[in-house]
């Protein structure tokens, strides 16, 4: 099992190109299945869950091809669709439940296992279920599976209102793969607002869907007899970029972060800033970019997680990291997830001061951590210990990085690529 080796102290320097957002291409990818023309997707990152969520397409038979080495895919499901996702394929991964609209919506039936992935808490299902029950859909879960079907007589979902009982970012984008081909017009009511879920129906409009008010919290979906094929580019990984600018204010230095967006990070860049980071933000010929500059101990800054537009859950870890090792006290709730401090045992083991209270963390920041080995948990509390270990005193290894795989695409390079001294021992 691979591991990081990372050696402290380094200021990080340079220039780093940030990939597309897992968290826009992998529904982007399922979104494929609501044609039978070639979708084009450029700028998908090299990660193993799109690793997996493309080998659950293969297997359905969907025809994918990679285009040269820029993060190229051309998809193409024609008939026959095997309408199914086994247990062995998707139980490392929970957006593979995102297959469940579009399979629902173009052929009338779908049985798909119910979903893994990390272990940061409960992502029930029920909200999918409930969505697809609106549109017309019959649903059992038995056997670990949910099996999904029209009613006798009946060809296509239809449009209904939909209001979850919390804000679901997959089963936002569930619901606006499957409304695209309903009958009628479906409104999605407490709709997840990340910029994930504008690009995805930025996607499906290009396919010929009839979408207003995605990015907001009410999304209109005037259904269509049938979509056609595209040519899209993933937007930007904006927890990545996040993930960059935690770093680079924790170790010191200056970085620009290139193809990053300021305005999907403005909860976090604001905390930065109030911590003592420079950040600028612009955009040229190459694309939008954001600069950070850091010198000197930065200070403590309270937070909690919410929905987007607010502090995500997918940045909490990292800016503990920063807390740990910043002058004064402070509080970090996380409301999203159950289980989001799996990661504070090991910074306690770099000698972090940190004291939890179920949803609450206290952090009292200590002039310096020291290197140990530690053990990720799941894809954040990863990235947390990485720049742990980037300002600790002396060597940290972090075991278990098959869960940084999911989510960064070649993070110890591009770290080492401005100056980190960091490298993967196999």
């Amino acid at each position: 099992m691979d591991k990081l080796r990372i050696r402290g102290g380094r200021v990080l320097t340079g220039e780093v190109q940030i990939s597309g957002a897992k968290n826009a291409a992998l529904p982007e990818l399922c979104a494929a299945l609501l044609t039978d023309e070639a979708v084009t997707l450029s700028n998908v990152p090299r990660l193993r869950d799109v690793a997996t969520m493309r080998h659950l397409l293969d297997n359905m038979g969907v025809q994918t091809q990679t285009l040269g080495e820029r993060g190229g895919m051309v998809l193409r499901a024609a008939d026959p669709i095997t309408a199914e996702a086994p247990y062995d394929l998707v139980k490392t991964m929970r957006a593979s439940v995102l297959v469940l609209g579009p399979l629902l919506a173009r052929f009338g039936h779908a049985r798909v296992s119910l979903p893994g992935g990390c272990a940061i808490g409960s992502r029930p299902v029920d909200q999918h279920i409930k969505g697809m029950q609106a549109m017309g859909a019959e649903i059992v879960v038995e056997h670990g599976y949910m099996v999904a079907r029209l009613p006798q007589g009946r060809s296509r979902l239809h449009g209904a209102r939909i209001a979850t009982d919390m804000v679901t970012v997959t089963g936002t984008e569930n619901f606006l793969m499957a409304a695209a081909l309903a009958q009628g017009e479906t409104l999605l009511e407490n709709a997840a607002q990340e910029p994930e879920i504008t690009d995805l129906a930025e996607m499906l409009i290009a396919m010929g869907a009839k979408i207003e008010g995605h990015g907001t919290s009410r999304i209109h979906i005037q259904g269509v007899d049938r979509l056609k094929g595209c040519e899209h580019r993933v937007v930007a990984d904006r927890i990545e970029a996040g993930t960059f600018l935690c770093a680079v204010a924790a170790a010191g230095g200056d970085v620009l972060l290139r193809h990053a967006r300021s305005d999907h990070l403005e909860a976090v860049i604001e905390k930065l800033v109030a911590a003592g980071a420079e950040i600028d933000a612009g955009s040229n010929a190459a694309g939008p970019f954001i600069r950070v500059r850091s010198n000197g101990r930065l200070k403590a800054q309270s937070f909690r997680t919410t929905e987007y537009p607010g502090f995500p859950t997918d940045m909490q870890a990292q800016f503990m990291a920063i807390n740990c090792i910043a002058e004064g006290a402070s509080k970090v709730t996380e409301t999203i997830f159950e289980n989001r401090f799996m990661h504070v045992n090991e910074l306690v083991r770099l000698g972090a001061n940190i004291q939890t209270d179920g949803k609450v963390a206290v952090i009292e920041g200590v002039p310096r951590l020291s290197g140990a080995t530690v053990m990720a948990t799941d894809l954040r509390a990863s990235a947390s210990l990485v720049i742990a270990g980037l300002v600790a005193d002396g060597e940290t290894i972090v075991d278990r990085i098959y869960h940084l795989d999911r989510g960064y695409d070649q993070m110890e390079e591009k770290l080492r690529g401005i100056g980190a001294d960091i490298e993967r021992i196999k």
